[in-house]
């Protein structure tokens, strides 16, 4: 998936210029090579390897916290589920702010910017322009997208799970 999240990332940024996403894709590899759509894979599994581990804790505190009894109940889970979302993409962020720098790297007109070759890198420039701050930028638009697909993932996940059990228990 990671070639397909650098096209996206590329084609949000303003003034792009790409039609549709073949024609992104030919311009990265023409100016880049292929090393452009995979520069930011060591950065994403670093990123998405905590997401989930966060993201399943966090959803496991809140639905025990929330619903002690450990009935089935669709408002737990979405609730649940979307504040789990919701920390786990908060507290990636300055992950995911390092893997967009080097996604969308070979755009930039800032030299310092199209060498950058690692996450290492990535950070060194965020903090050198922006401080602290620079690693919280779309914070607020990451949680919000991550809050509604984690409270239907989990919600739909409860709702099997519940399904299946019931199933199970009729046949004994």
């Amino acid at each position: 998936m990671n070639p397909f999240d650098v096209i996206k990332q590329r084609m949000q940024l303003a003034n792009s210029g790409h039609r549709n996403i073949w024609d992104c894709a030919r311009s990265v590899f023409r100016s880049e090579g292929l090393r452009a759509f995979y520069i930011s894979y060591p950065t994403t599994l670093l990123m998405n390897m905590p997401f989930q581990s966060i993201q399943f804790g966090c959803y496991d505190i809140f639905r025990r916290t929330l619903n002690p009894t450990n009935t089935y109940s669709p408002l737990t889970h979405v609730s649940a589920g979307g504040m789990a979302g919701a920390v786990a993409a908060l507290v990636t962020t300055p992950i995911d702010c390092c893997k967009t720098l080097l996604q969308t790297r070979g755009a930039s007109m800032d030299t310092q910017v199209r060498h950058a070759s690692s996450m290492l890198d990535a950070a060194r420039i965020i903090y050198q322009r922006q401080g602290i701050q620079g690693f919280l930028r779309g914070a607020k638009p990451r949680v919000i997208a991550n809050m509604p697909a984690t409270a239907i993932s989990w919600t739909t996940y409860e709702y099997f799970k519940w399904v299946i059990t019931r199933r199970e228990s009729r046949k004994i």
